[in-house]
């Protein structure tokens, strides 16, 4: 029961923390700099890479890579392919659903 805790743990660090900072930073993609959003996307980058999702981290680093050159409508995109890539992420499953904590 421990390495499932420990395991639901390293998710919550790493894939839901990375969805809801890049779902955060899309709706308000309008009050951010395009400094502020490569910074975050970077970070986003490195959770996913750090839980081992390496397609959702490239995605995620190339959208930073094209908004510093200016091509946001190729960032958008990336972006939203980097989100919908990290929602199909790995979600630990429970091996024994009638564990009892007292």
């Amino acid at each position: 029961m421990r390495e499932e805790v420990l395991e639901r743990i390293k998710y919550m660090k790493t894939c839901v923390l990375a969805r809801e900072i890049c779902l955060l930073m899309r709706t308000n993609r309008a009050v951010l700099e395009p400094k502020d959003v490569q910074e975050i996307c970077a970070h986003v980058s490195k959770l996913c890479k750090d839980e081992g999702c390496d397609e959702p981290s490239d995605l995620c680093r190339k959208a930073a890579e094209h908004l510093s050159t200016g091509e946001e409508t190729k960032y958008l995109e990336l972006c939203a392919q980097s989100c919908t890539k990290c929602g199909e992420a790995r979600q630990p499953t429970p091996k024994n659903k009638t564990t009892y904590v007292s």
